[in-house]
C-alpha cells in the first residue's frame, strides 16, 4: 500500500476502465454484467471525487493511524489498502456534491451486493431503460465534481447515448412528481367526499408522523393541497456567524445556516417528496434558513491531550 492507492487520477482511470467494460458493445455482455461493472465504476468515481478534495476522505482509519498517514502522503508504508465503505462514500458525496443522491447510489450498491453474494439471479428487477438514466444522473455529478466532462468520462462517441439517458431521467422525475401530487390531491378529495373504502379512510384519518426527523426543518406550503407541510434537511450549504451585544461585556452569538432541502411531507394530503430532485421539480424551495449553535462551529484546538 502507498499513497498512490488513494490517488484521484488512478481512481478516475480505473473507473473509466470499468465503464468501458459496461458500455463496450463489441463484447457480448448481458445487462446484469454491464450493470455490475457500472456499479463498481460508480464507487470508484465517488472515491476519486472525494480524494480530489483530500485522500483522507476515503481512507479508513486504523488503530495506529498508518492508513491516514499514508493517504496524506506523510509516510510510505506496506500494508493492506483499506478505504471507507460505499455507504460512507455516498453519504459524504451527498453532502459535498449536490445534487448527488446517497439513496439512489446506495440502492445500486445494495443490488450489486445481492447479485454478488446473495441468491439473486439478476442484478435488478428494474428494466435497463429505467436503470441507466438513474445511474448516469449520479455518475455525471461525480465526474463534474472532479472538473471532468462527460466526454472525458465516456469518450466522444458515447456522449449522445449518455445524454439521452440523462434527458430521460429528468422526464422520469417530472412525471413522478406529477404522479405523486395528483395522487395526493385525489386521495384527499376522496376522503373529504367520503368516497374512500372504510379501511383506507380510517388509516387516512388517523394522525401519522410522516416526517423524516432530519436535523433542520421549515414550514412550506404543500404543492398538492396548499396546506402547511414541512421541509427537512441535514446538509448545511453555508454558515455565517452572527452576534449581538446585549451589554458591555455580554454578547449573544449564533450561526445562520442555509440548509439543503432533502425531504418534504404534508400531514393533510399525505404527500411525501423524499429527494432533492423531487423537491426541485415540484417548484418548492431547495434551501431554507435555520439557526445553529455557535459552540458547534468553534475550532477545538485544545483540550485533547
Amino acid at each position: 500500500m502507498s499513497s498512490a492507492d488513494y490517488d484521484e487520477g488512478a481512481l478516475w482511470l480505473k473507473a473509466k476502465l470499468f465503464l468501458n467494460h459496461a458500455m463496450d458493445e463489441d463484447e457480448p455482455r448481458t445487462f446484469d454484467e454491464r450493470a455490475l461493472w457500472a456499479s463498481l465504476a460508480l464507487e470508484l468515481l465517488a472515491k476519486a471525487a472525494l480524494a480530489r478534495v483530500s485522500p483522507l476522505l476515503i481512507a479508513s482509519p486504523t488503530e495506529d493511524g498508518s492508513n491516514l498517514l499514508i493517504a496524506s502522503g506523510l509516510v510510505e508504508g506496506e500494508g493492506r489498502f483499506t478505504s471507507v465503505k460505499a455507504h460512507t462514500l455516498y453519504s459524504r458525496c451527498h453532502k459535498a456534491f449536490r445534487p448527488f443522491s446517497e439513496r439512489d447510489a446506495q440502492q445500486i450498491t445494495w443490488a450489486r451486493n445481492e447479485y454478488l453474494h446473495g441468491g439473486a439471479a439478476s442484478f435488478t428487477t428494474i428494466p435497463p431503460n429505467a436503470w441507466w438514466p438513474r445511474y448516469w444522473a449520479q455518475a455525471v455529478i461525480l465526474a463534474n465534481a472532479q472538473d471532468k466532462t462527460l466526454e472525458e468520462l465516456v469518450g466522444l462517441e458515447r456522449v449522445p447515448l449518455v445524454e439521452n439517458h440523462l434527458a430521460q431521467n429528468k422526464k422520469n422525475i417530472e412525471h413522478r412528481v406529477e404522479m405523486l401530487i395528483e395522487r395526493a390531491r385525489q386521495r384527499l378529495a376522496q376522503f373529504r367526499a367520503g368516497n374512500l373504502p372504510a379501511r383506507v379512510a380510517k388509516e387516512f384519518s388517523n394522525p401519522t408522523d410522516l416526517t423524516a426527523s432530519l436535523s433542520y426543518s421549515e414550514n412550506e406550503n404543500c404543492p398538492a393541497c396548499g396546506s402547511v407541510g414541512l421541509l427537512e434537511g441535514d446538509a448545511v450549504e453555508s454558515s455565517e456567524i452572527q452576534s449581538e451585544q446585549l451589554a458591555e461585556d455580554d454578547y449573544e452569538v449564533w450561526v445562520d445556516l442555509t440548509i439543503i432541502a432533502d425531504y418534504f411531507s404534508c400531514p393533510t394530503c399525505r404527500l411525501i417528496l423524499d429527494s432533492a430532485d423531487l423537491i426541485e421539480a415540484a417548484d418548492l424551495t431547495t434551501t431554507f434558513s435555520a439557526q445553529g449553535d455557535y459552540a458547534d462551529y468553534m475550532d477545538d484546538d485544545y483540550g485533547n491531550d
